[in-house]
């Protein structure tokens, strides 16, 4: 007898879940901040650029919107030639994508980031071929947030929207997939806020992508045996 899964339909976002985009995104921002002769950010300020909209972003850096418009050309430009192929995919995430798929689980990409560097990512680490769809945002939207880019996947999701789950590393998934009456299962290794993703309340949380098999591969019947986020991991303090 077939094992049923309890999800359906997976959706992943990119940076801070599937990938370690810090370098290029770190370098790239940076260096749009260099030409507009803006003082350079710590690497502690530049973890928070990671997950957020970028010209959001720039905007609430710069105060002025024309000016977030010349950042993000500024940092398109290097991070489309340079900064996109600075980036790393997490240990452990193509085998969890080829086991998932090889149980027939749908699996999707909905990201904040625009679609060409999306697709050339994936297209350069060899995880394109895992996924039916990639929801990304497009070039010329600067409003693209997550709630949008899972909002384009529903009617491709049919019948299995009742089964899926959003997984990502900030509250913007959470907040996102919440929008949606959809759950989501929270990575704790990738650039979000441990205290801010704990009280904004995910499905689960994931501290490895070992844990994060465990949560994806659990079948219907045992997922509510596995033990809470807050029993693996605690209580902020």
């Amino acid at each position: 007898m077939k094992r049923q899964h309890r999800f359906r339909a997976i959706l992943f976002d990119l940076d801070g879940t599937l990938t370690d985009p810090f370098t290029g995104i770190a370098r790239s921002v940076n260096y749009a901040l260099q030409q507009l002769g803006h003082p350079l950010l710590s690497d502690d300020e530049l973890r928070r650029w990671i997950g957020p909209p970028l010209h959001a972003s720039f905007e609430q850096l710069l105060g002025d919107p024309r000016l977030a418009d010349q950042a993000v050309a500024h940092y398109r430009q290097r991070y489309w030639e340079t900064g996109l192929y600075e980036n790393t995919v997490f240990p452990g995430i193509p085998e969890l994508l080829s086991d998932l798929k090889a149980a027939d689980i749908r699996l999707f990409v909905a990201t904040s980031k625009i679609r060409p560097p999306t697709e050339r990512i994936l297209a350069h680490f060899g995880l394109q071929p895992f996924f039916e769809a990639i929801a990304a945002v497009d070039p010329d939207d600067r409003d693209g947030n997550k709630a949008m880019v899972i909002g384009t996947l529903l009617p491709t999701l049919g019948t299995d929207r009742a089964w899926t789950v959003m997984v990502g590393d900030t509250i913007f998934d959470i907040h996102g997939a919440r929008a949606h009456r959809m759950p989501c299962i929270t990575v704790t290794y990738g650039y979000g806020e441990y205290r801010d993703l704990y009280l904004a309340a995910p499905l689960a949380l994931a501290s490895t992508v070992g844990t994060l098999r465990e949560l994806l591969s659990a079948d219907a019947s045992t997922f509510g045996q596995i033990p809470s986020f807050t029993a693996r991991h605690g209580k902020p303090t």
